[in-house]
């Protein structure tokens, strides 16, 4: 069993002992990203929409490190800290995945890391 580790600094580094994502079997394992600035390591902002906007751009660069990209995705995991910002999420989500819908959950949790609103991981074909 051959498992790849990926990190780029297009998106923030691990903030715990993880990678950024792990290649195995043709299948990308990219890790909860949040909404923040790879530059920076801080929050973009404290809006649900432009974390999520944010969150979704970090993810397009660890897949496109991967040699994937957002069209191959199979399933998603959206963590939420306010299931009432469920549709502001969408809102964003979808402008990503428009015509490709892959499989996904979304799940209100008690804390993020950092404070954030929310975290996005996500599996994908490679």
């Amino acid at each position: 069993m051959i498992v790849t580790t990926v990190n780029t600094e297009n998106a923030p580094a691990a903030i715990g002992p993880y990678s950024q994502a792990t290649i195995y079997n043709s299948q990308a394992f990219v890790s909860g990203q949040l909404g923040l600035v790879p530059e920076t390591g801080e929050f973009i902002s404290d809006d649900v929409q432009e974390q999520t906007r944010q969150a979704l751009e970090n993810l397009k660069f660890i897949l496109e490190a991967c040699r994937s990209s957002l069209t191959k995705v199979i399933s998603v995991d959206v963590f939420l800290t306010d299931m009432n910002d469920f549709a502001k999420v969408n809102e964003v989500y979808s402008e990503y995945f428009a015509s490709h819908k892959p499989a996904r959950a979304a799940i209100e949790v008690s804390g993020l890391p950092k404070g954030g609103l929310v975290e996005i991981k996500c599996i994908a074909a490679i």
